[in-house]
């Protein structure tokens, strides 16, 4: 498969625009991959100095890692998981039962379902901090208190606006043709959903899982809120205390942060291929 490139270099051809191409790419591998090379390298460098970079660690060790364990990290990265795991699974079936229902169903109100949907990714996270933690505290009907449980900080990201966004645009591209079809043949509403629906929107299911990872793994505020006690912070909170924390070096910072790192880079390269499907699927159709 060929790209073109945004600076038109596949246009180019001859010697001196190969050696641009070589030097225009070089830069931005170095631009683009030079921090976390350097924060790799560091968090297994046993003497560290901020000012210099290298590409391979003058003493190398896992003492950094070591004593991340000591600070309770793998905990914190354990929190992290079990948050963003139930959370994405919840926000994935979310959004695919409420994108069938907005593609492929009429029903009124569909279009002030949609304007709200738009209208909770418009509103920043500070400004529903405080009627959040309310609801949390007591959840209407049920009277039952989330702060200082999982529960806490995985319904409130099982439904994204964004995510529900993309599997509806997507659902609406598949032919209607092939739910008649199975319909004749005697398949049911359930059936139609998961064998011809669902199989057809992989690509969106990796757009949506790259994005719905990142913005669970990144939450900050909503962990901040119901965690009240240091054994149920996510790892976005724990990097936060540990660097006001004295008595932690840069090291063990470091280390913790490669670890916080690591997990969205995993993700994205484990759906890459559908990533880049759903991303192209919209310019190939029609």
């Amino acid at each position: 498969m060929k790209f073109d490139s945004a600076l038109g270099l596949e246009a180019r051809r001859g010697p001196v625009a190969r050696v641009g191409k070589v030097l225009i790419y070089a830069a931005m591998v170095i631009v683009f991959t030079g921090p976390l090379v350097g924060l790799l390298m560091s968090s297994f460098s046993k003497t560290l100095d901020p000012t210099s970079f290298s590409l391979w660690p003058d003493e190398f060790t896992l003492e950094n890692f070591i004593q991340a364990k000591d600070k309770n990290v793998y905990l914190y990265l354990l929190n992290s998981f079990i948050v963003v795991g139930f959370g994405l699974l919840l926000q994935v079936l979310v959004s695919v039962f409420a994108a069938y229902a907005l593609a492929r169903k009429k029903f009124r109100g569909m279009t002030f379902a949609m304007l709200l949907m738009l209208t909770t990714m418009m509103l920043p996270e500070e400004i529903i901090a405080i009627p959040l933690s309310l609801v949390l505290a007591d959840m209407p009907l049920l009277n039952v208190n989330l702060i200082g449980t999982y529960a806490g900080m995985i319904l409130p990201v099982g439904a994204w606006g964004f995510s529900i966004l993309v599997m509806t645009e997507f659902m609406k591209e598949v032919p209607v043709e092939l739910e008649e079809a199975a319909r004749i043949d005697g398949a049911g509403e359930l059936r139609i959903f998961a064998t011809i629906i669902v199989p057809l929107c992989r690509p969106a299911l990796g757009v949506i899982g790259v994005f719905g990872f990142t913005m669970i793994w990144d939450q900050y505020l909503l962990p901040l809120i119901v965690a009240p006690e240091s054994d149920m912070w996510t790892l976005p909170i724990a990097l936060r205390s540990l660097r006001s924390d004295e008595e932690v070096g840069i090291g063990v910072l470091l280390a913790a942060s490669l670890l916080a790192l690591l997990p969205s880079i995993i993700a994205f390269l484990a759906f890459q291929r559908q990533f880049m499907r759903g991303l192209t699927s919209g310019a190939v159709k029609g």
